[in-house]
């Protein structure tokens, strides 16, 4: 199975049996942004998880979050925000298209200057994260020791997993830092039928996401840089990470223009299937007039949001709870 087959097959697996979001290819890092990204990730509901459902189906930018906006009386945006100009107009504009921030029209004539308010607390929507990294050949590891070491380290998910399809040997395992969780993810390939399986090999340790933690920066010879980053830095990081992956999910994948390519849902999910190849394909990579088996055809017609909502508790249009209709434009 490739990599990418794997992935999307896991996310489907998980997504039937879990509550709460999966997500895949997000950044895993504080100190460094974009030095860790992490395969999947699945964001355990928290006691108002229904609330930040019914709020949006997007991302909430973090410095709207943080903003001094509040719910009760409007304020001029450019007093609420402790961040540059620039990052904070985009929150802003960001906030009102998504519905998280309202114009107050009234407050905003009487003054000449644009008020707003939030439509609904912020609300402590998500528990656990888990982090899971892909590895389905542990024959051709590559970074996975250091990176396994940094999730450890850094703390930042509350668990974290290596999956793979291999089969786990003891040498492996003495590799592999004792704290990350260890899955065999296989199928029966003399049943075309069978479905994915999961073999715990190991369970995973709690990190200790509230205390401080070790991110690994640049290596030279002989040493590490490395930063200590607080635990309100990781706390804050969370969020974002949780924030993104509720808005993403695991479904940002296309359909190859392709005749080869149908939709196929054995796994649970609708995945880009080539009758050509004989697997799900990665169609931005691999798929095209390069490929010996390409014959143009139109894409397939497959709403990816509209099975998201479907299959799990995310809705792809919450009826909001904002009083009046804001927009960029008001702010032009």
């Amino acid at each position: 199975m490739s990599e990418f087959a794997f992935e999307l097959e896991l996310c489907a697996h998980l997504e039937s049996r879990r509550e709460g979001i999966v997500a895949r290819q997000l950044g895993g890092s504080v100190a460094d942004p974009g030095g860790r990204i992490l395969d999947v990730l699945c964001v355990e509901p928290g006691p108002e998880f229904e609330d930040r459902v019914a709020i949006t189906s997007e991302s909430i930018p973090d410095a709207a979050i943080e903003s001094a906006i509040g719910t009760g009386h409007a304020r001029y945006w450019k007093d609420a925000f402790d961040c540059h100009p620039e990052r904070a107009r985009s929150a802003l504009e960001r906030a009102l298209e998504i519905g998280f921030f309202e114009r107050d029209h009234a407050a905003s004539a009487a003054s000449s200057r644009d008020h707003v308010r939030q439509v609904a607390r912020y609300p402590d929507w998500y528990g656990r994260i888990v982090g899971i990294e892909n590895k389905p050949d542990l024959g051709r590891p590559g970074d996975l020791e250091a990176q396994l070491r940094t999730d450890v380290s850094l703390a930042l998910v509350d668990e974290a997993i290596l999956a793979t399809e291999s089969y786990v040997t003891r040498a492996h395992l003495h590799r592999i830092p004792e704290e990350i969780g260890v899955w065999r993810v296989h199928r029966d390939e003399s049943d075309p039928d069978a479905e994915l399986e999961i073999e715990v090999i190991r369970d995973p340790a709690s990190l200790p996401v509230a205390e401080p933690g070790i991110e690994p920066l640049e290596s030279h010879p002989g040493r590490t840089e490395i930063e200590v980053v607080s635990p309100a830095a990781k706390a804050r990081a969370r969020r974002k990470i949780a924030e993104r992956a509720y808005g993403k999910g695991w479904r940002t994948y296309d359909f190859p223009a392709c005749s080869a390519c149908r939709p196929d849902e054995s796994s649970g999910a609708v995945l880009p299937y080539c009758e050509w190849k004989g697997r799900v394909v990665d169609a931005a990579a691999e798929c095209g007039p390069s490929c010996s088996g390409y014959d143009a055809a139109g894409a397939p017609d497959i709403d990816l949001d509209a099975e998201r909502d479907r299959r799990t508790a995310w809705e792809a249009d919450p009826g909001g709870k904002r009083r009046q209709q804001s927009g960029i434009g008001e702010f032009s």
